[in-house]
């Protein structure tokens, strides 16, 4: 009898360790799904429906096709240089105000991250293209991330990479803070964006 007893409480004990290492691993693969990183070399996690959602959510009168555009270029061009995708998106959605522009920076330039936007006489770089655009804002990235030794996979289309390779390094969005921007809260306003994206 005895045996029987502590034979059905080995098997309960087996049975309540599973089921918490079950359920806890589940919370963890849930979490790290969820979160995205702020580390600017590693892998985005959101997928181009996710990057739209979020940016639709907040600016609902956009266009949800050109949306969906930017977030597959941003997708792709990110993994070809090995950019966080993530971090890039949300930048471009702080620099443009969503895509609402309304600074220096015009639509038709297809710069969506303020490069060489300085003043009247420098209003920033022009793109022909949203590819060429996109691939000229993760190279910028690139180049902050990467010490000089690096090199792309596509062809230079970033006229202000190889000045920043040599002269600058961030490892996260909080390092562009003073660096991408003299605004020392631009790393934080990244992190709430990304903190926000997190929920799609």
């Amino acid at each position: 009898m005895k045996n029987r007893i502590f034979s059905f409480f080995g098997i309960f004990l087996i049975f309540f360790a599973c089921s918490v290492s079950f359920f806890t691993g589940c919370m963890s693969s849930r979490q790290e799904t969820n979160f995205c990183s702020r580390n600017l070399l590693d892998k985005g996690i959101k997928n181009k429906e996710q990057l739209t959602s979020f940016f639709m959510s907040v600016s609902p009168d956009s266009s949800r096709e050109q949306v969906k555009r930017l977030a597959s270029l941003y997708i792709e061009e990110s993994n070809i240089e090995g950019i966080n995708s993530d971090c890039a998106f949300v930048q471009m959605c702080l620099e443009t105000g969503f895509l609402k522009f309304g600074n220096l920076v015009k639509p038709e330039m297809h710069n969506y991250c303020g490069l060489g936007a300085i003043d009247k006489d420098h209003p920033g770089e022009w793109f022909e293209t949203e590819r060429l655009g996109v691939r000229a804002h993760i190279q910028h990235l690139q180049a902050y991330a990467t010490p000089a030794e690096v090199s792309l996979k596509q062809e230079l289309v970033d006229p202000r990479y190889s000045w920043v390779h040599k002269t600058k390094m961030a490892a996260t969005v909080f390092d562009l803070a003073g660096q991408w921007a003299t605004d020392k809260e631009y790393g934080r306003k990244l992190d709430s964006l990304l903190s926000k994206l997190e929920k799609f």
